[in-house]
């Protein structure tokens, strides 16, 4: 199995898709006034946008994007006007982040982990043959 993409809410979808465009994603799919789609330019990965009569004020959700140029990505956004919430900060989970929100509300964490993302020294052994 793996993850296919994450889908926002948008109360407006052309000012959302430019927010995303401006932060670097590449816009693949275009279905205005309800539906946009963006590919990760490393990697693959996509994410979309649907339009929404409202969107959760607290979802709990965070969608995370990693940067390896984290510190020089978050200084060129905030130049062209991107506001954020915090960072980039080091993290006790050996992950630096950087916290903003897009124009719904949604949130949003650019961070840079390397290895540590899926092997960080607390991570858990699976034995060979055990399911579970």
């Amino acid at each position: 199995m793996n993850l296919n993409q994450v889908t926002l809410p948008t109360l407006d979808l052309e000012r959302s898709a430019a927010f995303y465009r401006a932060l670097g994603f590449v816009q693949i799919v275009a279905s205005p006034p309800r539906y946009a789609r963006f590919e990760c330019p490393d990697g693959g990965a996509t994410f979309s946008l649907h339009l929404a009569a409202a969107v959760p004020v607290e979802s709990g959700v965070v969608v995370y994007f990693e940067c390896p140029d984290l510190d020089e990505r978050c200084e060129a956004l905030r130049k062209q006007g991107i506001r954020f919430e915090s960072g980039p900060a080091d993290q006790p989970w050996l992950w630096r982040e950087a916290r903003l929100r897009d124009p719904d509300g949604n949130e949003l964490c650019l961070y840079r982990a390397g290895e540590n993302r899926r092997f960080p020294p607390w991570r858990v052994v699976i034995k060979a043959g055990k399911e579970g």
